[in-house]
């Protein structure tokens, strides 16, 4: 291998070593590697900082899922409570991330960018200043003595060269000894030759052994300047080492969520939660909502004689009252109560579950055989409204089950013109004038 040199073309490496000519060039190759070692950092933080955030957005996004699916789902309780704090804990965690995504880009990224930028000073020809300056030091150090290794190889290389020819002389003249054609003068030349050739060779070596002692005295000297300048290389490189473990450092913190005490405290109350479920506390519940605790108005024996006048101001209210007995509990807005009822689990379909398997329209007994049944008209058209009307908002949308039922959306106002029953139920007017029957606890009065 060969280097160029400034005037030392020619000479050869020899070895791999720091000392040899141009070997320094890796030493200042590694000026340039830090600076791009700290471009490298910043994207590898980049990275991470986008899959942190990416996984904050998918675990917000399964959380607002779940949680209506769940909300939605048959189940209740506090069971239901349980299940849900797994959607809190990834709202939670989420959060978290977010925060580790901040620190990384608006901490560890922008402190990496703002060293480089100090550290690495760009100039017009594009190479950095610290890396010019480590080029001419080694350059400056190496010099002397590059241009006596030069004239040390110079010496050997005529050295060699003399003592090939010293042989080739000495073995022209054996062959002639035996070459009875040659005349004593062509022998004397040849014996010429051999003379000067020995001559030659001690005149090189002489200059050759003098090169090398020349090199050796500078050698001392080569070293120390080399070992000046490399120095100054480490010391910069060690500022970079160390603030790449100070910055590594800062970004495990970040990362490290389990020493986070909010990150503690997440799964603190999500086992609280889930410890807190109670399966007695469920089946007494359901047991008092949707089982043998529930209200019942037993049939008993009704007189046969009505009129059609009954018939037509019977209110919807007593027939679901002679009918399931089912209570509606309120409906817990804020969702601080152990045991929501959800409004989607109310309707009059299910009501109307509990009424005999012969029943029929065509009884005398049934006071919706009328044609109001047909949903032609309203039962309440002919009803007196009693009591003070009051107007109220819906908190929740209700669709009606039946033709005697208000339909109407969470937000939109309506009168009320009955106090609510003992089942639940309230007469209300929609603005439009449509009258009849809707949940009490579906709406709050307007102050």
């Amino acid at each position: 291998m060969s280097v160029t040199y400034d005037d030392s073309v020619g000479v050869e490496v020899s070895s791999d070593s720091f000392w040899e000519v141009g070997n320094y060039k890796r030493t200042v190759k590694r000026i340039d590697d830090g600076h791009r070692l700290c471009s490298d950092l910043m994207n590898c933080l980049h990275e991470r900082a986008r899959i942190e955030k990416a996984y904050a957005q998918q675990l917000t996004e399964w959380a607002r899922r779940w949680r209506q699916l769940v909300e939605k789902g048959p189940q209740y309780g506090t069971v239901e409570k349980a299940w849900m704090a797994f959607m809190s804990e990834a709202e939670r965690v989420s959060e978290l991330h977010l925060e580790v995504k901040a620190s990384l880009m608006n901490d560890d990224f922008e402190k990496i960018k703002n060293w480089q930028k100090e550290a690495f000073h760009k100039q017009m020809m594009g190479s950095f200043k610290e890396t010019k300056e480590a080029e001419d030091g080694f350059r400056k150090a190496q010099k002397p003595w590059a241009k006596k290794l030069k004239e040390v190889e110079a010496a050997k290389k005529a050295h060699h060269a003399a003592c090939k020819e010293e042989k080739l002389a000495i073995s022209r003249e054996a062959n002639s000894k035996a070459d009875p054609s040659l005349n004593p003068e062509q022998l004397k030349k040849l014996q010429d030759k051999i003379e000067k050739c020995k001559q030659d060779v001690l005149k090189t070596k002489d200059k050759y052994e003098k090169s090398l002692k020349e090199l050796d005295q500078g050698t001392p000297q080569y070293m120390e300047n080399m070992e000046q300048v490399f120095e100054q290389c480490q010391q910069f490189e060690e500022k970079r080492l160390r603030f790449f473990r100070e910055v590594l450092l800062e970004v495990q913190k970040h990362l490290d969520l389990s020493n986070v005490t909010g990150y503690k405290a997440v799964y603190h109350d999500l086992e609280q939660s889930i410890r807190a479920a109670d399966a007695v506390e469920d089946l007494r519940w359901f047991r008092a909502n949707h089982g043998p605790g529930m209200a019942m108005n037993w049939p008993q024996f009704e007189d046969e004689e009505w009129s059609a006048d009954l018939n037509r101001t019977l209110s919807r209210r007593e027939k679901k009252k002679a009918t399931d007995g089912v209570t509606l509990t309120g409906i817990n807005q804020t969702g601080d109560q152990s045991l929501p009822n959800k409004p989607s689990s109310v309707s009059s379909y299910e009501k109307t579950q509990s009424y005999p398997t012969d029943w029929s329209d065509d009884e005398s007994n049934n006071p919706f055989s009328s044609t109001d049944a047909n949903g032609d008209s309203n039962p309440f058209d002919d009803d007196a409204t009693s009591g003070t009307e009051v107007r109220v908002r819906a908190l929740y949308d209700y669709e009606g089950q039946e033709h005697d039922e208000l339909s109407f959306k969470a937000g939109d106002e309506l009168t009320k013109m009955e106090d609510e029953d003992e089942q639940g139920w309230c007469k209300g007017r929609l603005d439009n004038g449509q009258v009849g029957l809707y949940p009490a606890n579906y709406v709050e009065a307007i102050q």
